[in-house]
Formats: structure tokens, sequence, C-alpha cells
């Protein structure tokens, strides 16, 4: 058993006397400790920020190598299927390697493979780049989180979370306005080397100063359950991300996907749960926070990537705002959700309040900020008008992250940490591109319905579309431009749609927080020496 010989809140390096395979404390004081958590915020903003500047890039990369929609979407498809294969095998591999091991490698990858995909010079280059990126960021999320929750006293988890949380939540919403401003001023490339810099300075931070809590383990590697997961998931993934571009099960190969992930994952849980040797610890679903707070994290997924998703297109293609305005848009939430997530780590953290409370309330506000955003989808929404409903999705958010992290990760012993921390980060993976895809899917099917409704109402004879021809100079001319304001209210009308969706799911599963287990009252800090 690991004990503390020497420690010291001055910075110093603690001492430690342990048994070879005994877990050992890291927990850090000082700049050590400050060190360490620029480093790991560092690399989980490499992994999240990077997602969203390309997919803002994306039209630019699109038109540099002449591919078509379906091409280019491989881009996105191809980092997301590595990426979630990655995460789940993440405690083992921390295992096999050692953490600080796995976790350095993970930062090489990424970052070699962020350089490699700004050289690149063929679609298929940049692709093959991009699956070698995610598979460097699959281990990087879930990882940040079990260091940092290591990394700080019993007492100060709320803080450790708080600060984990700045990465996770402003990640997504500071990468389209860095999108915007690479894609308005500078080449597609420069989102890709923007990596670089902060891969380098967590690499080293990472191999000079993070420490171990146990040894590597020789541990047989589950072939059979690593190759199950890898369809199943892969399968599901690629269903997801390509099943609207493909009209769904109208495509060959999104009906083959869609067997193919039901008989590798039911298939992965069967030989699993029989495995003497799992490559994924299923038993801590046996955790009644942990299943239900993985279903939270989806939800949690919907509405973190469905704005992020939506505002932009509703911006840039109903309001002509530029890529980096549009960007700048989604900071109105980004400041309320820097601004409060602090308050809401220390209620969470102290026990001051139920942590489920903050939960359901956080979800309730994002809720609510839908249908208020739904309200102010127009022609002429202007760029203070989406104020009120992001800044009341930034304080549902900053209520959310903290407090469920704690719940979930609080109801389990500590060597199951890594195992909850992989679920739960790969369901706010998941539901992220279950938001994606089902949000699509709404939006081009609700835009065709808007459109055939709003067409069938307009009657050449009628006098305020006569006076609409008129005024415009009659003939083909005039009635294109009556076809193209059609087209644009279609999408306007699609895109609050898709708004009011996001807010009744949020409102719908809020409940679903009371599931939660409430973590227990913080161990008190330990006395100085």
């Amino acid at each position: 058993m690991a004990s503390l010989v020497a420690g010291a809140r001055n910075g110093a390096r603690p001492r430690l006397v342990t048994s070879d395979d005994a877990p050992r404390s890291v927990v850090e004081y000082g700049w050590r400790r400050a060190l360490i958590t620029i480093g790991i915020i560092l690399a989980t903003l490499l992994e999240i920020v990077d997602v969203t500047i390309v997919n803002v890039a994306l039209p630019n990369i699109q038109g540099n190598f002449g591919a078509s929609v379906d091409q280019a979407a491989w881009i996105g498809t191809g980092y997301i299927i590595a990426n979630v294969i990655v995460i789940p095998i993440t405690p083992w591999l921390q295992q096999r390697f050692g953490r600080r091991q796995y976790y350095t490698a993970s930062i090489v990858i990424f970052t070699v493979a962020s350089m490699m995909c700004g050289l690149s010079q063929s679609l298929e280059q940049l692709i093959f780049w991009r699956i070698v990126q995610g598979l460097g960021g699959g281990g990087l999320i879930s990882t940040s989180q079990a260091i940092l929750r290591e990394t700080y006293p019993s007492s100060e988890q709320g803080k450790a979370m708080g600060i984990f949380s700045v990465g996770v939540i402003l990640g997504p919403t500071l990468g389209p306005t860095l999108g915007g401003i690479i894609t308005d001023q500078l080449s597609w490339r420069y989102a890709f080397f923007l990596n670089l810099v902060p891969g380098i300075v967590a690499f080293a931070i990472v191999v000079l100063m993070l420490r171990n809590p146990a040894r590597p383990k020789k541990l047989p590697l589950d072939y059979v359950g690593l190759g199950l997961l890898a369809v199943g998931i892969g399968s599901l993934q690629y269903v997801l991300d390509q099943g609207q571009e493909k009209d769904w099960f109208d495509d060959r190969s999104i009906v083959a996907c869609s067997i193919a992930a039901v008989v590798g994952m039911v298939s992965f849980l069967v030989w699993e749960m029989r495995s003497k040797r799992p490559i994924v610890n299923l038993s801590v679903l046996k955790y009644r926070s942990v299943a239900a707070g993985s279903v939270l994290g989806m939800v949690l997924g919907v509405s973190l990537y469905g704005s992020v998703l939506i505002i932009p297109q509703y911006t840039q293609g109903s309001l002509g705002f530029s890529a980096t305005l549009s960007g700048e848009v989604l900071l109105f939430r980004a400041v309320f959700v820097m601004m409060l997530t602090p308050f809401a780590a220390a209620l969470a953290s102290r026990n001051k309040v139920d942590s489920r409370w903050l939960v359901a309330s956080g979800f309730t506000c994002i809720g609510i900020s839908n249908f208020m955003l739904a309200n102010i989808t127009t022609a002429q929404t202007d760029f203070w008008s989406f104020f009120g409903s992001l800044a009341l999705s930034g304080v549902g958010l900053a209520q959310i992250f903290v407090p469920l992290t704690l719940s979930v990760l609080g109801s389990v012993k500590p060597q199951d940490i890594p195992a909850a921390s992989a679920f739960f980060n790969l369901a706010r993976q998941v539901g992220g591109s279950i938001a994606i895809a089902l949000l699509v899917t709404v939006l081009a099917r609700e835009n065709a319905t808007h459109h055939t409704e709003l067409a069938s109402q307009i009657r050449l004879g009628r006098g305020v579309v006569s006076t609409y021809l008129t005024q415009h100079g009659g003939g083909e001319l005039a009635r294109g431009s009556l076809n193209r304001l059609v087209t644009q209210q279609a999408a306007i009308m699609s895109f609050a749609d898709t708004a009011r969706l996001v807010g009744a799911i949020s409102l719908l599963l809020a409940p679903l927080a009371f599931i939660l287990r409430r973590p227990q009252p913080p161990a008190l800090p330990a006395a100085k020496p």
C-alpha cells in the first residue's frame, strides 16, 4: 500500500514508499500541479477544438481538392470512427503500457498526424492522416479526465473537474470561432498547423512531470473482443455519419453497416461478459450512476454539438454572416460557461447542493434556451438577438458537466475510475454523432416539407404574389427570385424545428438526473506534516 513519506504543498515532488503492484498516490501540489494541469488542458483542447475547426474549414478543403461532398465527408468520418474505437479500450492500453507512456504516445501521434494533415497533397493522404489523428485523439479525453482527478486531492475534485470542463465545453464553442478566422484570413492547412505548438508544449510537460499511478502490466490482448468492437462501433459511426447523405436505408452500404453494427455490438457484449481478460471493463455499468450518467452524457453531446452544427449553418447560410462572425455568436455561451463553472464546481464538490438538482436544472436551462432560439430564428435576426438564448445555454452547461462527472466518478471504486471515465466520454462522443445524424436528417426533411407547403400556398394570380412579381420585373427572373425566397424561408423554419427538437430532448431527459447517486461528502484534506 502506498504511503506518503514526504510531500508538500510547497511544490516539491512527494516521495512515496510502495510495493511493486500497489497503486501509488500521484497527488501533486504547487508548481508541479500547475504545470501538469496546463499540459493536460492543452492536450484536451487539442482534440476537441480540432474537430470543430476542421468542420468549419471543410468547404475550403473540398474546393481545394476538387472533392465531392461524399468524398470530403470522410475527412470527418474517418477521424470519428478511429476516435470512438480507441476510447473504450483506453483503460486497457493504460494498464498495458503505463498511463504516462500511453498518454505521451497519444499526444505525439495526434501532433505528428496534425502536421501531416496540413502537408497533405491529396484527399487520400488527408483522410489517412485524419484516421491516424483520430487514433491519437481517442486516448486524450478520458485519460486527461482520469489524470486530473488523481492529480488533485479528494477535497479538490470539484476544482479538477471544473478545469477539465473548460476544455470539454469551451472546445466545441471556440472551435468554430478559430475556424472562422482561419477560413477567412488564412489557409485551411492552418487548422491543422495550429495544433503543433500546444502539442509540443503538452508533450514536454507530460514527459517531465507526469507520474504513473501503477506500473505497466503484461496483459494478454483480447483480439476477438477488439475485432468485434471495431466492427460494431465503427459500423455504427459510419451509419450515423453517412446515413443522411446516402438516404439512409435506401443505400446498400448503410443497410450492410447497420447489420454489422448490431451483430458486432451484440457479439462483443456476449464475448466480453464471458471473457476472463476482457479488453473493455463492462462491469462498471453495474454502477447505477455510470449507466445513468452515460445516458445523460449522450444528451449532453446532443445539446453541446447540436447547436455547434446548426447555428453556424443558419447564420452563414440564411443570415449572411461571415465565418468569423458566425463563430463569435457562440462566444456568448462560452463566456457564461467560463464565469459560472467555478461556482457550480464549488457547490457540487462541497456537497452544498444536491448534484442531481444542478444537473436537472442545467438540462432544463438548455431545453428552454433552445425553444428561445427557435423563436428568434427568422430572416431578420441580428447578432445580438442570440445573446439571451445562448447565455441561458451557457448557464445550463455550467451546471451540468462538473456535477455530472462528480456523480459518475464519485460512485465507483478508485480502480474503476479509468473505465467509468472512458464510458462517460464515449457516451458524450456518440451522443454528438447521434445529434449530428439526427439533426441533419431532420433539417433536410423538414426543409423539404416546409418548401412543399409554402410553394403550395403560392398562386400567381393572388394579389400579394402578383405585386411581388411585378416589383421584381416579372417573367422568369421574378419567379426565380420568388422561389429563392420560399427556399430561404423553408430553410429558416427547418432550423427552428431542429432547435425545438434539441430543446424537447433536453427537457424530457432532465429527470433522469435523479437516477444518479448523490456523491459522498469529500474527505477532509490531510494534515500538514
